[in-house]
């Protein structure tokens, strides 16, 4: 499970299995967890736990940090 990133306390990581799914990224901090799709723009794919204002925050978050979400995931998954 590797971690890319945390910041605000959300820990954003994808599965090491996950390489065959197009490139996404999970999100958990406390009892809340998310799944981003990390096509064109970000788009939630499910969420438990996290307020609306929390999902706002990710949302900032994973356009602000997209770029390397998308460098990790092409890296860790050979895809370059």
């Amino acid at each position: 499970m590797p971690t890319v990133l945390i910041v605000d306390g959300f820990r954003f990581f994808f599965f090491s299995n996950e390489g065959f799914e197009p490139p996404h990224i999970h999100i958990e901090k406390g009892d809340g967890h998310a799944k981003w799709s990390l096509q064109e723009s970000p788009e939630l794919v499910y969420s438990e736990g996290f307020t609306p204002s929390q999902l706002r925050r990710l949302r900032e978050l994973i356009t602000e940090h997209g770029d390397l979400f998308e460098r990790a995931w092409d890296e860790y998954f050979h895809r370059a």
